[in-house]
């Protein structure tokens, strides 16, 4: 069967504007375009859609669905695995969050005890799970699957008061950071503060702290298209950024 656009849009619950954009960029061109300049979309197309969709909803930019979906090694069964693995994390770490604010409801209600250390046990959990999901294969490779649990494991044992300097931290880092940028100079005071924030924040979870491996996490941070989107949310180019105030810092430290 054949959609025109408009069909096409109203089964995928997307815009026909959209469909004519992703075609303008080269994403999902039409199965055929007719004598009038109609644009016609069949079964391989309709797949098509459904993988950028897929991509979209786990976040991906359009730029990086069409570099895997254009690659000649892409395989539709391979990433419809891959993708289902990934929702099966993700509902993990939903019934997670679920189970925490049920256990803090019933706690508040009075029907259970719930003390101060399981409140924070689901965000904790859902944290190593979200790592693990996004970046653990990356990870283990690079630092081996003996320094990733026993930083998954220091994460987990993490007192309240703990978890509540990790996220203060975290979020001092990132206002930071944000200023830095306005003045522009990873070798400014404010940048030399983001990269020793960077490793108040790392010694929550690392067993021990290195200069090289800092640095080495800061490139990836830069070379991962998903570290990159991560600090990017906060404002463009700021992955690069923190990479440079990292690299700043260290070199300091050195002298």
């Amino acid at each position: 069967m054949q959609y025109t656009v408009k069909q096409l849009g109203d089964l995928a619950g997307v815009s026909a504007r959209t469909l004519r954009y992703y075609d303008e960029i080269d994403l999902l061109k039409p199965s055929a375009v007719t004598e009038a300049g109609y644009r016609l979309y069949g079964p391989d197309a309709v797949d098509r859609l459904q993988q950028i969709l897929l991509y979209r909803e786990m976040g991906m930019g359009l730029d990086q669905i069409k570099r895997i979906m254009n690659d000649p090694q892409f395989d539709l069964k391979e990433a419809l695995l891959s993708h289902r693995k990934s929702l099966l994390q993700r509902k993990a770490q939903l019934e997670q969050l679920l189970e925490t604010v049920e256990r803090s409801l019933a706690g508040l209600e009075g029907r259970i005890h719930v003390t101060d250390k399981e409140k924070f046990e689901g965000f904790k959990k859902q944290l190593v799970a979200d790592n693990e999901a996004k970046y653990g294969k990356e990870a283990r490779e690079k630092y081996g699957d003996e320094a990733v649990d026993a930083s998954n494991a220091k994460l987990m044992g993490m007192s309240p008061e703990d978890w509540e300097n990790f996220k203060k931290v975290e979020e001092e880092l990132i206002e930071t950071l944000r200023a830095a940028m306005e003045e522009g100079d990873p070798d400014s005071d404010l940048g030399l503060k983001v990269g020793e924030l960077h490793r108040r924040w790392l010694s929550f979870t690392w067993q021990s702290y290195s200069a090289e491996a800092h640095r080495g996490l800061a490139e990836m941070y830069v070379a991962d298209e998903r570290f990159k989107a991560h600090y990017d949310q906060y404002s463009p180019g700021a992955a690069e950024f923190l990479r440079n105030c990292i690299f700043a810092y260290t070199e300091k430290k050195r002298g």
